[in-house]
């Protein structure tokens, strides 16, 4: 566990006898690579130190730790620093994975819903949410590579169980819905009205989650010399 603070099922933090130091958590709250990071520490229950960040204002204590300037970026209280989304998931879930998370979730299928998730369905989804910038395709158009890359495929595991890793969730829902629920939002009424049952019915579990509500909370704008907020909260 190293010098992450957990808690007991009842809530209470476990306080050692010594001062914890706290994991740094660089994050923002829209970004779903930040969710799917936030989801595994609130999964594990896991505390860090978060460090809500301003996109256009990048804290230079964050980009000294990481030069890629991207969130989410959680800095370890021995030095190392996990830039990756995923690499953050794993390790909170090796921190602490009573749900089974990890064994139900990082399958070698599962993983290739997820690469397909971070790359060519990322890719589409980012035109269709910004078509005016892609003029050379319309929107539909980049809509419809989206579906037939990854809400296609979500639906065929989907109306079959009722997670991606069988009938209880696990790391690859996790990793997967920020992208979902961005592309349900881009235009909500075609999705309320689109064919992909299953899929929206997973979606909507984990959007109404209490996980997600917990996930989701909001926080001011870390400033250098700001107390300390742990998340969860």
């Amino acid at each position: 566990m190293g010098n992450a603070l957990r808690r007991d099922r009842s809530g209470t933090p476990r306080v050692p006898s010594w001062r914890p130091v706290l994991p740094i958590l660089y994050s923002f709250r829209r970004c779903p690579y930040a969710i799917r990071a936030r989801l595994a520490l609130c999964q594990a229950d896991v505390a860090v130190a978060l460090r809500e960040v301003v996109l256009s204002n990048k804290p230079a204590a964050m980009l000294a730790a990481s030069a890629a300037g991207t969130v989410p970026v959680l800095q370890l209280p021995s030095g190392e620093v996990i830039a990756q989304s995923l690499d953050i998931m794993r390790w909170a879930l090796g921190q602490q994975d009573a749900d089974g998370w990890l064994a139900r979730g990082d399958t070698a299928g599962q993983r290739a819903l997820i690469d397909t998730c971070d790359g060519a369905f990322k890719h589409a989804l980012d035109r269709y949410k910004y078509a005016e910038r892609h003029p050379e395709r319309s929107a539909h158009a980049w809509r419809d590579d989206a579906v037939a890359c990854l809400i296609a495929p979500l639906e065929a595991q989907l109306s079959a169980t009722a997670h991606l890793g069988g009938e209880q969730p696990g790391l690859a829902d996790a990793a997967i819905f920020p992208f979902v629920r961005q592309f349900a939002a881009v235009d909500a009424a075609w999705w309320a009205a689109s064919p992909w049952t299953a899929t929206r019915r997973w979606h909507d579990r984990w959007a109404t989650s209490a996980l997600m509500a917990t996930c989701m909370h909001k926080f001011a704008p870390w400033q250098p010399g700001a107390s300390v907020t742990v998340f969860p909260p």
